[in-house]
């Protein structure tokens, strides 16, 4: 499997990683995509028999989209406390069943992970266990399809919690389309449809020269190609 570089330098790499793709080697066994980018790497520089590869953040199996890498140790430990410190920016597009109330607004919840069922869902702050959950989304448009209101929205990420986008934006009565666990419509269907959610812009400033570094990619697919991207 090819994969897709939009940059790369001796520090880091930016690739987009295709749904269905595990970020990194899960139980299941399949490629995923920190592998694919070793591989990468070892073609490129045939001299590095095992090159270094910083995993940053993760991206759900069944979403597609940016992920950056480090290269280097120096170059993952800078990129791992602009993480921490809320400095690293990551946005998504997000195709919703319904049209939110609000053109924008940030959502905060309280996240409560299900390890055995791998879920999460909204509870009440001081539940043991739970976790705070910032998003902020902003609407761009809305279309008539499948007999039901589709909307786009853009979809600032302000923390790192389990299926977080999907869970707050289903607590709020937006459920994403083609989400098998958190879509009603979805979770009755037996055939797989591809989660529309897109993580489309990373911003962060570079690991060794501190600049500015924006990237950004839009997906084609269906429903997203029902929009003007």
């Amino acid at each position: 499997m090819d994969i897709k570089v939009l940059y790369e330098d001796p520090h880091i790499i930016v690739v987009e990683k295709p749904p269905k793709v595990p970020s990194q080697q899960d139980k299941t066994g399949d490629t995923d995509l920190m592998s694919l980018v070793k591989d990468h790497l070892k073609e490129k520089y045939p001299a590095a028999r095992n090159p270094y590869l910083g995993l940053i953040h993760r991206l759900d199996r069944p979403v597609g989209g940016l992920m950056v890498f480090a290269k280097t140790k120096e170059a993952n430990a800078k990129l791992s406390e602009q993480m921490k410190a809320h400095s690293f920016k990551k946005e998504y597009l997000a195709v919703v069943c319904g049209k939110p109330d609000k053109d924008h607004e940030e959502i905060r919840d309280y996240l409560l992970k299900n390890q055995a069922r791998n879920v999460s869902k909204v509870v009440p702050e001081g539940v043991k266990g739970a976790k705070e959950a910032i998003l902020e989304y902003t609407y761009i448009n809305s279309v008539l399809a499948e007999e039901t209101v589709l909307s786009l929205l853009k979809i600032k990420l302000k923390t790192g919690r389990h299926h977080q986008i999907r869970v707050q934006l289903a607590n709020k009565q937006l459920p994403l389309w083609g989400d098998h666990k958190y879509n009603p419509i979805f979770v009755k269907k037996k055939e797989w449809t591809q989660l529309a959610l897109w993580a489309w812009r990373l911003t962060f400033n570079h690991p060794k020269t501190g600049q500015l570094c924006s990237f950004e990619s839009n997906p084609t697919e269906y429903p997203f190609n029902l929009f003007n991207i």
